[in-house]
């Protein structure tokens, strides 16, 4: 495996009240990664997990933020590496997928590497998630232009130019969204690959509340569209005014060369000024648009400024 060349990996493990599977978790990625430095981000738990964590042989540090997003943001601030693996602390991604998606990376000089989630066990990936995961791809793929099947999933090997210049603002589950519009909006080289996806270890509860994070994520999601691409969401608020305006504006139209006549003067001051707004909203798309091209060439510029990942010969191997 191209991971046991001296290649610096550091696995990040976000965990909030974890302690029933995060030593297993540790151990696992131990063995899966035996050169890697392990790192569990105790996001304010307030039970043991970070002295558990820490007998398994992981290097514990505390994010008193809670949110995946906020412990993730620290993490990718805080360390230096050459590839970053990052999972749950749960226990339902299996770390010896991780070697393989690390060789993917090396030998196709990618930039993020997603493990999509396949599963045999109801209780693992519940009916719920399922549904709620493939309706937020399938808008991600339709609004970004970007092949996703799993823009949700928390297993993912990132490099460090990705991580070094994705500049995230997300605090919550919505992270992994987040990663997956930086990567869709700059064009960056990425792949996915089919991972399993166990249940929780007896006795601990997931984190997702389907309802009050799945809103989360979509108005994440709409706020990412907003920012990578104004042009589109502006353009459809302008679009359905400029219908409305003309909806209302054909009767007036017919009645006015029948007549030469305009008794609904009400509406059409309103068909006029729904025109004009649907105009100044287009123009003010067009803008945004373009500052939004050149905050993605500045990132962009950050993005260049740090190597490739680590490449590795197949024929080597």
């Amino acid at each position: 495996m191209g991971a046991d060349q001296n290649i610096d990996i550091a696995v990040i493990l976000p965990c909030l009240n974890e302690e029933a599977a995060i030593a297993s978790v540790v151990i696992e990625f131990k063995a899966a990664l035996p050169n890697a430095r392990i790192f569990v981000y105790d996001n304010a738990s307030t039970d043991e997990t970070a002295r558990v964590a820490a007998e398994a042989g992981a290097q514990v540090r505390t994010e008193l933020c809670r949110g995946k997003g906020n412990a993730l943001r620290r993490a990718f601030a805080d360390l230096d590496a050459d590839i970053y693996v990052i999972a749950d602390g749960d226990g339902t991604y299996d770390a010896m997928n991780a070697p393989q998606m690390i060789d993917i990376m090396m030998q196709e000089s990618v930039d993020m590497v997603v493990g999509v989630r396949t599963h045999q066990d109801d209780a693992a990936y519940r009916p719920g998630h399922v549904f709620g995961n493939r309706a937020f791809s399938y808008l991600f793929r339709l609004f970004f232009k970007a092949e996703y099947a799993d823009i949700l999933s928390g297993y993912r090997v990132l490099s460090r130019r990705f991580v070094k210049s994705f500049p995230s603002v997300s605090t919550g589950f919505e992270i992994e969204t987040e990663m997956s519009a930086h990567a869709a909006y700059l064009r960056l080289p990425v792949r996915e690959i089919m991972t399993h996806y166990k249940a929780r270890a007896d006795g601990d509860k997931s984190k997702f509340n389907t309802l009050s994070d799945g809103i989360r994520i979509l108005r994440r999601m709409q706020t990412f569209l907003r920012l990578y691409r104004p042009l589109v969401v502006f353009g459809m608020i302008a679009l359905l005014g400029a219908i409305v305006s003309i909806t209302l504006a054909i009767p007036l139209i017919d009645e006015y060369i029948r007549t030469g006549l305009v008794p609904r003067l009400p509406t059409a001051v309103l068909s006029a000024s729904m025109m004009v707004s649907a105009l100044i909203v287009f123009v003010v798309g067009v803008i945004l648009d373009a500052q939004a091209r050149y905050f993605a060439e500045r990132k962009r510029l950050s993005y260049l400024t740090y190597p490739p990942p680590p490449y590795l010969d197949p024929t080597r191997l």
